[in-house]
């Protein structure tokens, strides 16, 4: 495939991605849509996350698309540094091509490439007093984002952008907040019940969501409400 008919496709697929995300949903569901487009889109990108910095000192990982950007999150909130703080507080574009020689966060360097991850790619999505977040997409190959990945992951940024901004006028990112820590903790209650990991949970709650025609949030809130010791059923 050719440089301008690989840029044609994915034009073709950001303008579908974007129709989607503007039809009536919550915030929670667009954020997924924009992560799971990164890894689809950017070549290169294994993984991707939202990183929302609250107060400078809480950090959530939203909309992640593996358990390894959410645990290079909290690498990073261990060790006060890494590639989506820089982005959440301070630049608009933070790129690592190669972690292995990277002087600007030592520790997460260290313990990102002893995870397998070499490269990574980072835009700020805002920046307010006691709020800020990044788009994040990590990789196990270094110099791994090249000029049109980098391209197509603004885009996605700032589709994120707007949808935060308008969740925020509403008053519905508190709320947005919320429910991913209800997912979380359904979640969780499914890795602990049948031994599996968080993908698996995760698809599980969301084949019940499609089941039931129920939202995956209020199918998560029946799960939590039932307790460890109710069926998985119960929730439909």
């Amino acid at each position: 495939m050719t440089v301008s008919s690989e840029a044609g496709d994915i034009g073709r697929r950001m303008a579908q991605l974007a129709r989607g995300f503007y039809h009536p949903t919550d915030l929670d569901e667009t954020l997924r849509g924009v992560t799971a487009a990164a890894v689809e889109l950017v070549d290169g990108a294994d993984c991707a996350d939202i990183l929302i910095v609250t107060g400078r000192q809480h950090f959530r990982s939203l909309a992640a698309t593996s358990k390894l950007a959410e645990d290079l999150d909290d690498i990073q909130e261990q060790f006060g540094e890494g590639p989506c703080l820089d982005a959440s507080l301070k630049y608009l574009v933070v790129r690592s091509e190669d972690l292995r020689a990277e002087s600007r966060w030592p520790r997460f360097a260290a313990a990102a490439v002893k995870a397998g991850v070499l490269s990574a790619l980072s835009f700020q999505l805002y920046v307010e007093q006691e709020s800020m977040g990044a788009l994040n997409m990590f990789s196990s190959e270094a110099e791994a984002f090249g000029p049109l990945g980098e391209a197509t992951a603004e885009v996605l940024a700032a589709h994120a952008a707007i949808a935060m901004s308008a969740a925020r006028s509403q008053g519905q990112f508190a709320s947005a907040l919320a429910t991913r820590d209800i997912i979380g903790q359904a979640k969780g209650m499914i890795m602990e019940r049948f031994g599996v990991d968080a993908i698996a949970a995760f698809e599980l709650l969301r084949k019940l969501s499609q089941d039931s025609n129920v939202t995956l949030s209020v199918v998560a809130q029946r799960l939590v409400d039932a307790g460890p010791e109710r069926s998985v059923e119960r929730s439909r």
